[in-house]
């Protein structure tokens, strides 16, 4: 070592050695952070980035000798071959390159050992062929050990430096590399010049210019700085690209992509660190649901672009009003939830008044100004929860809560409304053994023609009777059916057995059966109904059914297809519920509907009301214009009946006319007789027939 830092000393330029050891230092802190992104990539980006690696490592190793070597005075006049000094520069590339793709192929855990070796080989190849363009007039010698002392320490090193570079079990592994690797080509220069001896033999008695290998020297490494530089920037350029892309999808993975609010994930995260704060110094945190109130109806008299703006003006001013330790997020379609640190009661109570004040003001899109409102519901942990899941839990259970009482837009969550949850939950269980097991039943209430008082036919309405709860109404057990998945398999069913039993019917009269939105929106319905009809022989013109103008919003163009379909068959289809929620004429000009139902909401007032008188006197002026008959339900009084048959009204449906009742009772008041077997039998088949010839007709003109 003391030969070797004696050569140092006393046969180099110390200044062009300082500058070979900064393109040195430099070239290889590059060549690391180059060669760590070509073993990261994959495909046309590996090729590229090993390409530019291997440029930049041939240039700096290339260069760094090639200036160590100016800077190297032997006493006697040199030169260098041109061809050997290129060939030189091309081995060190070549080399250098092999190396490196198998030190990043991961074909075996030494690989990244192998592929260094590889290098140092290159490096000793680049040094000992530059060595030899290398021209002095002398006799050149050489001493064996620290020829091979120099070859062993460029692959020993050159190779640990790429195991450190490939390491990355820690972030000082790559200053590791580079100086290991700064190591190996430095070691190799040193060693193998120590070795290097020359016997001066002047010829000429010329000597070499100092000052112009100086220049030359110079300008060497500047080309090697510009070159690193390059590959410097490439770095640097793709490293920014790659913040700025991680920053980017890191933004669309945590917030909404229309609302910019946080998303889920991002709500997720921070409520997660809120509770964890609130563990830590005692604290507490209100967490609060967020659901719009009249956002389907935005949707569907307005569109979904309509939907869209609303959501994302109500965000902006949600984002507006956040404090310090306030936070609000998008969780999908209409539903928000917003996080308070809790410092005192006066605060949440704050923060829940800007947040209702941002939901109700109204809102100015184009002509019309709509007035969002949102229900919220409110639990605090750890009061009412003592787990993220349990919270969130319970805010929805409060929401619900504010949503069903239109006397306040906030409710708080109380331990009751776990009893309410267990409640119908355990109601949905026997709501789906009752359908298992047969127990729900079918109540008939009978239409009538206002005019002659004759019977037009009878509505179908399900009905349970709970064997310890006795009668379950449908309001109560029919959204029940919609929310769990059951209203299909209850609906198939009333849909049949109204048809069963209406079938044997004597006189034939029609039977009504209602569809839910639910059932609606996810059955082949008129494949269904075909079935059903060619199965129980009921005519088709014997089977009316009813749906309210909600259900026909979900999607428009599909339902009416839907509808047309089942009408080709024969069937009735009537307009439930109408004067109330979604009803508009063009849905009337765009279906001939075969009977309009007039919603009772109306009867309880016609005979007080004047308004109310109006409004009925309107709709069946609208379906004696249009030629649909209209049917008034809720007929409770004579007086009712009367008004309405002086308006011209054309059946009524209520309980001064007739209750709901199971149908033995029907039949065994002789307004209904059975037929017999054999004639029931011989009019199914009669009818099946006829229904299948009617299901051709209408598939092919489809």
């Amino acid at each position: 070592m003391m030969t070797v830092l004696g050569c140092i000393a006393g046969k180099h330029n110390i200044w062009l050695v300082i500058v070979a050891a900064v393109v040195c230092i430099a070239g290889s802190w590059v060549i690391i952070r180059l060669f760590d992104r070509a073993a990261s990539t994959t495909g046309a980006q590996r090729i590229g980035w090993h390409l530019l690696t291997t440029v930049a490592a041939g240039s700096a190793i290339w260069c760094t000798h090639f200036i160590a070597i100016l800077a190297y005075y032997p006493d006697v006049p040199v030169s260098f071959d041109p061809v050997m000094t290129i060939m030189s520069l091309l081995i060190a590339m070549v080399g250098v390159q092999l190396g490196l793709v198998a030190a990043a192929s991961g074909l075996t855990q030494m690989a990244p050992a192998v592929g260094g070796g590889i290098v140092g080989l290159a490096i000793v190849a680049m040094h000992y062929s530059g060595m030899m363009a290398y021209r002095v007039q002398g006799i050149v010698s050489w001493d064996r050990p620290y020829l091979l002392a120099s070859i062993f320490l460029s692959v020993m090193f050159s190779g640990l430096a790429l195991h450190f570079a490939m390491r990355r079990v820690s972030r000082s592994d790559k200053y590791v590399a580079t100086g290991v690797l700064v190591l190996a080509i430095v070691s190799l220069h040193f060693t193998g010049m120590t070795a290097f001896r020359v016997s001066p033999m002047l010829i000429d008695g010329s000597f070499s210019n100092p000052a112009a290998l100086q220049a030359l020297a110079l300008a060497v490494a500047g080309v090697a700085l510009t070159i690193v530089g390059a590959g410097l920037a490439s770095y640097l350029i793709d490293n920014s690209m790659r913040a700025e892309s991680y920053e980017r999808l890191r933004h669309m993975a945590m917030n909404d992509n229309l609302t910019g609010l946080p998303n889920r994930a991002s709500f997720n995260d921070h409520l997660d660190h809120e509770l964890r704060i609130a563990e830590e110094t005692g604290g507490k945190v209100a967490l609060i649901g967020i659901d719009l109130d009249r956002f389907k109806e935005i949707n569907d008299l307005r569109g979904h672009a309509a939907g869209d703006e609303v959501l994302k003006i109500l965000a902006r001013r949600m984002s507006n009003l956040l404090g310090d330790g306030e936070f609000a997020s998008r969780l999908g379609g209409d539903e928000f939830a917003a996080v308070y640190r809790m410092r005192h009661q006066a605060g949440l109570a704050d923060f829940l008044a800007r947040l209702e004040a941002a939901l109700f003001k109204p809102i100015r899109l184009d002509d019309y100004e709509i007035v969002p409102g949102a229900s919220l519901g409110v639990a605090l942990y750890p009061d009412n929860a003592d787990s993220k899941e349990a919270l969130i839990n319970n805010a929805d259970l409060a929401m619900y809560r504010a949503k069903t009482d239109i006397t306040r837009a906030v409710c708080f969550y109380e331990q009751s409304m776990d009893e309410t949850v267990r409640a119908r939950r355990t109601l949905t269980s026997e709501l789906r053994q009752a359908i298992e097991n047969n127990q729900l039943d079918i109540h008939y209430q009978v239409q009538t023609s206002i005019s002659t008082g004759e019977v037009c036919g009878y509505e179908a309405l399900l009905r349970w009777e709970h064997p310890q709860h006795g009668f379950i109404p449908p309001s109560e057990f029919i959204p029940l059916a919609e929310e769990n998945g059951l209203i299909q398999q209850m609906g198939e069913w009333v849909l049949r057995t109204a048809c069963i039993r209406a079938a044997s019917w004597e006189p034939p009269y029609k039977v009504a059966v209602n569809l839910s939105p639910v059932q609606f929106a996810h059955t082949d319905l008129p494949k269904l109904v075909l079935e059903i009809l060619i199965e129980t022989g009921l005519p088709a013109d014997r089977l009316e059914l009813e749906l309210t103008e909600s259900t026909i919003f979900a999607d428009r163009e599909r339902s009416l297809h839907m509808l047309r379909q089942i009408k080709a068959l024969g069937v009735s289809i009537a307009l439930d519920d109408f004067g109330t929620g979604y009803s508009s004429l063009d849905t009337l000009r765009s279906f001939p509907f075969d009977k309009i139902k007039l919603d009772r909401s109306f009867m309880s007032e016609i005979e007080s009301s004047p308004q109310a008188k109006a409004i009925i006197r309107a709709v069946l002026a609208l379906g004696k214009s249009l030629d649909i008959p209209v049917l008034a339900e809720g007929i409770e009084t004579q007086g009712q009946l009367t008004l309405l048959s002086a308006e011209g009204c054309d059946e009524a449906q209520g309980y001064l006319l007739g209750r709901p009742v199971p149908l033995n009772q029907i039949i065994t008041s002789g307004q209904i007789s059975l037929m017999s077997s054999e004639l029931l039998e011989g009019t199914a088949t009669a009818v099946r027939l006829e229904e299948q010839a009617v299901h051709s007709a209408v598939r092919r003109s489809l």
